[in-house]
């Protein structure tokens, strides 16, 4: 492999010729090589996105030439498109303010920038720190980056699934409104309700995830540009983080805005905290749903068996025919890492020290993670599963037959203990309820088909 030499102010290093990065970068990934997880690229796009209304303040503050910042701009754009992911090789377990990171960017930006001047045949030089990293500090501008990332990939990656998801349920909601099945409360048998009814539980499970996660979004328009080194904007015009946030805006149409206290903005990370708990509560619902789709799939003929789910692959490498619930264990194995990534955000966001939390590739890496987990478990479990659920009639029609919990619809008529004699009387002898009810003499045959009727059970009316 060739080498040439970069430096910092620690001296010369050697980095392979045809990367981009840097002295700073190439150390980093030398003292860090830990684990295999690497800083998420989405991390890397909102930093481009940053460096680029970086540069188009500080020009406009007359701190940056139009060359540089057109060459910088240009810079980031070609990161934004994907042309350059190979130049960022930095693993999460870095320095805890990202600060590596940061300089990655730094350098891959300036030396494609200068690469665009010496095409165009100028005569300037882009600077990682003094031109890249203008008015800048990697406190501020790795929690802005985080800020960034995760609203992008919640918006335009999870959100689509979700609404995608949420319309399936509503499909099936309306496909099986008219099929009566038994409820089931503490896994007992319970009262009568539609397949569709209990769908719609699901369906609204989902409607109120979006809604409580849009709302947490609107916590992350909230920047800690412009606060520097500790959040007294040392080095930085005044103005500069309230008109990054404005630029930013500009670039991606999301109305960003500059923290009120960037003393916060730097060392807190509860607002990450709050929307992961968003999207940890999808998450809980979630399984409530693959859960409840999987037993009531069991069987096919010594489980519940009222629905059934596509045989997507064979279930059994020794038992022929078996098809398992293998969309649902995806989700529900998803589910897990959620919850532990909460634990680890909750636990990371609560070690700021002082003027800073030094916890945050872990805290965006693994908010991240959920973020995609989700929308790639959603969309499985929608397209492979949800939308290939179909009614097993004839056991629904069966189980609602040998319910003896339709004997609460005499409770108005005869009373709750002249019912509950009846229920048992057929639970002890192995009869059916309505035998029962006719034997216990507390009513007639006519009056058991005129009461007991599962239709108006299912309605209140």
């Amino acid at each position: 492999m060739e080498y040439r030499l970069e430096h910092d102010t620690l001296g010369e290093m050697k980095v392979p010729k045809e990367k981009y990065w840097g002295a700073q970068t190439q150390r980093s990934k030398e003292n860090f090589q830990i684990g295999t997880e690497k800083m998420p690229i989405e991390v890397t796009y909102a930093f481009a996105q940053l460096k680029k209304a970086a540069a188009v303040v500080n020009h406009s503050l007359g701190k940056l030439s139009q060359g540089k910042m057109e060459a910088i701009g240009q810079a980031c754009d070609e990161i934004l498109e994907g042309k350059w992911d190979t130049h960022f090789p930095l693993v999460v377990w870095q320095t805890g303010s990202g600060t590596q990171s940061n300089m990655n960017v730094n350098e891959v930006v300036a030396y494609r920038a200068n690469e665009i001047l010496g095409e165009k045949g100028v005569n300037e030089k882009v600077h990682p720190n003094d031109d890249v990293n203008m008015s800048q500090s990697s406190n501020d501008t790795f929690p802005t980056a985080m800020h960034i990332a995760a609203y992008h990939e919640i918006e335009s990656k999870l959100f689509p699934v979700l609404q995608e998801f949420t319309a399936t349920l509503k499909e099936k909601e309306i496909q099986f409104q008219d099929i009566i099945k038994i409820g089931r409360t503490h896994l007992q048998d319970a009262t009568p309700l539609t397949l569709g009814q209990e769908i719609s539980g699901w369906r609204s499970m989902m409607e109120r995830s979006y809604s409580m996660t849009r709302e947490s979004l609107q916590r992350l328009v909230n920047l800690a540009i412009g606060g520097t080194a500790v959040g007294t904007g040392i080095n930085a015009d005044p103005t500069f983080g309230d008109k990054v946030a404005k630029q930013l805006e500009m670039q991606t149409g999301v109305k960003f805005v500059s923290s009120d206290n960037k003393f916060h903005a730097l060392t807190s990370h509860d607002e990450i905290v709050y929307v992961h708990g968003a999207i940890k509560a999808l998450a809980a619902d979630l399984m409530k749903i693959a859960n409840d789709i999987r037993w009531l799939a069991s069987g096919p003929r010594s489980g519940i068996g009222e629905i059934t789910i596509p045989a997507n692959e064979p279930g059994s490498s020794i038992m022929p025919g078996k098809v398992n619930p293998t969309q649902s264990e995806a989700v529900t194995m998803i589910v897990t890492q959620v919850f532990g990534n909460d634990a680890s955000i909750g636990f990371a966001s609560s070690q700021g020290n002082f003027e800073l939390n030094v916890f945050k590739p872990v805290i965006i890496y693994n908010l991240l993670q959920s973020v995609r987990l989700l929308t790639d478990g959603i969309k499985s479990f929608n397209d492979k599963c949800v939308k290939g659920l179909e009614a097993n009639k004839e056991v629904i029609e069966d189980f609602v037959q040998k319910s003896l919990m339709l004997v609460t619809a005499l409770n108005p008529h005869i009373g709750y203990e002249k019912a509950a004699q009846i229920a048992k009387m057929a639970h002890q002898n192995g009869s059916t309820l309505k035998a029962a009810a006719i034997e216990s003499g507390h009513l007639t045959e006519e009056q058991y088909d005129k009461w007991i009727d599962p239709e108006s059970m299912v309605h209140n009316k």
